[in-house]
């Protein structure tokens, strides 16, 4: 009986260890039916002092002179076979160089507080295509 007990414990502390192990993960947590860790503090409790934090850009947000910035799915040119189509479709002719986003939104509905896009950021001569396709696209970084 004392040995199952004692048995019993030390699987304990070496679940209890194995968990607790650094450098774990919340997915690997989760993944094992375990609750996430609370997020460190960004302070030290002792002195008061927060962590350094990074400093904002100094530099202005980019801005287009032709509309709000967009964020399209794809930028390709217009010779490619999708954006002929749409370009086909709507009746626009273009040369085969000309950059065309498709898919795009402006950027200020994408983002709260419009300073974000995941896919293709960028600044176009004409968006009055219901966002389907827009023309003379020039990508920029945000």
């Amino acid at each position: 009986m004392k040995s199952t007990v004692v048995l019993f414990v030390l699987a304990l502390i070496v679940a209890t260890v194995s968990a607790a192990a650094l450098g774990e993960s919340n997915a690997e947590r989760m993944a094992r039916g375990l609750p996430p860790r609370a997020p460190r503090k960004l302070y030290n409790r002792a002195t008061g002092v927060e962590a350094s934090k990074p400093k904002p850009s100094s530099k202005p947000p980019p801005s287009c002179s032709t509309g709000p910035i967009q964020c399209c799915d794809k930028v390709v040119k217009a010779d490619n076979p999708i954006a002929a189509l749409l370009l086909g479709l709507l009746g626009i002719v273009l040369g085969p160089d000309v950059e065309v986003g498709l898919t795009c939104s402006p950027l200020s509905v994408i983002g709260i507080g419009g300073g974000s896009c995941s896919a293709n950021a960028v600044c176009c001569e004409n968006n009055s295509h219901g966002g389907l396709i827009s023309i003379g696209c020039i990508p920029i970084i945000l």
